[in-house]
């Protein structure tokens, strides 16, 4: 049961996320200047799916694991806040269309997932190295908001 509310937490919230995200991208967003490098629209839904399910199996991973370590509730704790402050980039960049507060919230959503990869890792190694790909998706993802703030500000 713990497998299923560990994939069903980010993947929840990341489907709020897109709620908000899709009204951004088809109205204020395409008339933002951007990057040569900016992906299609279509690339996104399945890349931020796949992290989501990354995170919800490292979730897991550290969840499952007895009750009563601090590193565990550590490891939790830090995984919420890295999930609140991703929900949050959604509402500030397609919502608040606020590309410069936005490129804040992502720097500390990037900071934080850093935390929690070493966090998961000396809880369970396997747990931490599945956010490879999360951190430096959000790696890219930094450059291009800093990248649109900057053609646009």
């Amino acid at each position: 049961m713990k497998l299923l509310y560990a994939l069903v937490i980010p993947l929840a919230v990341g489907l709020a996320a897109a709620l908000f995200t899709a009204r951004g991208v088809h109205g204020w967003y395409l008339h933002l200047h951007k990057p040569p490098f900016t992906p299609p629209d279509w690339i996104f839904a399945p890349v931020w799916t796949l992290l989501y399910i990354l995170m919800g199996i490292g979730l897991y991973l550290v969840w499952k694991l007895p009750e009563g370590t601090r590193l565990r509730r550590v490891s939790l704790l830090v995984f919420g806040v890295q999930l609140g402050l991703n929900f949050c980039w959604s509402l500030i960049f397609f919502v608040g269309h606020d590309p410069g507060l936005a490129l804040v919230d992502i720097s500390m959503l990037w900071l934080t997932i850093l935390v929690m990869i070493v966090s998961f890792i000396q809880v369970r190694e396997a747990a931490g190295l599945l956010q490879v790909p999360y951190v430096l998706w959000v790696s890219f993802a930094t450059v291009l908001n800093y990248s649109i703030w900057d053609l646009n500000h």
